[in-house]
């Protein structure tokens, strides 16, 4: 539905040259999103969608262990939404191994996508409201990186930004001078409170993204931060208690649909649009991540009956097999510190695995070596990547 824009331009002017830039109106829209059933539809089904991925995530033995490898989903996909080339074994290496060869900055860029998610949902946990305060010391937490230090990490910009184009008189889109971010961000805050009134939990995670992009409160990490803000939101509200979620997989794979429709709304108030396939990319995921989630509980079921042919050793492969599912990708001395196993215990478990397929090494060297639980590895990478990592790519990755 096309409707006037949901804001106004103002008249700005930077070094000489004049230009237009959109201040957003506050949430919710006014005239109220028209709700025709193929949209009630579409929400019911991604609501669904999300409580079977809740209960999911209830009834695994131990959630945190398919937990880690999501959130790491979910920061590789985000990030390469904004041109980063990490892949996920590309992370999995770097936080073992910052010398692993994996492209430096890109990986290290993604790591504190992850400790921004990390830190969000620790501080929800600990009765911190969802706010601008907290957008802002995860922002600080994102961009505490040699190539985002001289980006005012953990601040709201001072200065005009814009999107497309080489200076704001030839982009595509210009958000708010700055000096018009407080009521705008005030604002936000409120409607993420549930004032001026209540907005159910799945509509208002949906419209709090395009606000929040439209708004575009800092220097740089704006897309990484919002999209984070999604997951967060659904968490808040108690629609998933885990953040489990990585709808970014759906926003990279329709990229030029999902910039288009966000530009829709600011132009032609088509909130209608946006809504659906938000909505669209909820449910695909989370559908997606309940698929992921027990195909990997089945591949462990598996694993560990093949291990039980190991006899005595079978106790060790075990624990071992244990600690390979919160850390797929990791050293054999990583592995002796997660178990306690004496390291000839643990060379001699990994001896066993890698006769049984289990595991693989990454590296050819006496010392450091790194292991990955194949198998495990490319049900996480299906998405992302076709092909798993094997010692082949990882040379070629350290000749890069």
């Amino acid at each position: 539905m096309h409707r006037a824009p949901p804001g106004r331009t103002v008249s700005v002017s930077t070094q000489g040259e004049p230009f237009r830039a959109f201040v957003p109106a506050p949430l919710p829209p006014t005239p109220p999103i028209q709700w025709t059933p193929g949209l009630r539809r579409r929400f019911d089904d991604a609501l669904v969608a999300l409580g079977r991925l809740d209960a999911v995530s209830s009834m695994l033995p131990n959630a945190q262990l398919v937990l880690y490898s999501f959130v790491r989903k979910e920061a590789v996909l985000s990030s390469q939404i904004e041109g980063t080339q990490s892949s996920l074994a590309d992370l999995l290496l770097f936080e073992i191994d910052e010398q692993s060869g994996v492209p430096l900055d890109d990986a290290r860029e993604v790591s504190r996508c992850v400790a921004a998610m990390a830190f969000g949902i620790e501080r929800l946990r600990g009765g911190f409201p969802l706010s601008l305060r907290l957008l802002r010391d995860m922002h600080g937490v994102l961009l505490d990186h040699p190539r985002g230090r001289g980006k005012t990490p953990g601040e709201f910009r001072r200065s005009q930004v814009w999107l497309g184009g080489t200076r704001p008189g030839n982009a595509v889109f210009v958000p708010p001078p700055a000096g018009r971010l407080g009521d705008c961000l005030d604002a936000f805050e409120r409607f993420l409170h549930d004032d001026p009134e209540p907005t159910s939990p799945l509509l208002r995670a949906a419209l709090a993204h395009v606000q929040f992009e439209t708004i575009h409160p800092f220097l740089d990490g704006n897309g990484r931060i919002g999209r984070l803000l999604i997951v967060l939101q659904l968490v808040a509200d108690g629609l998933l208690h885990e953040p489990l979620l990585y709808p970014s997989l759906f926003f990279k794979a329709h990229r030029p649909l999902y910039y288009e429709l966000l530009n829709e709304v600011r132009t032609h108030g088509d909130w209608e649009r946006w809504l659906d396939f938000f909505a669209e990319a909820v449910q695909v995921s989370a559908t997606q991540a309940v698929m992921t989630a027990q195909a990997l509980l089945a591949l462990v079921a598996t694993d560990r009956e093949r291990l039980a042919a190991l006899g005595r050793a079978a106790p060790s492969a075990w624990t071992l097999h244990d600690a390979l599912q919160r850390q797929p990708v990791a050293t054999a001395a990583a592995l002796g510190a997660a178990t306690r196993l004496t390291p000839a215990t643990v060379n001699k478990t990994l001896a066993h695995l890698q006769r049984l397929g289990l595991v693989e090494e990454l590296t050819e060297r006496q010392r450091g070596r790194v292991f990955a639980y194949r198998d495990y590895v490319a049900l996480l990478n299906a998405e992302l990547d076709p092909e798993p990592p094997t010692p082949e790519r990882r040379r070629a990755t350290r000749r890069r």
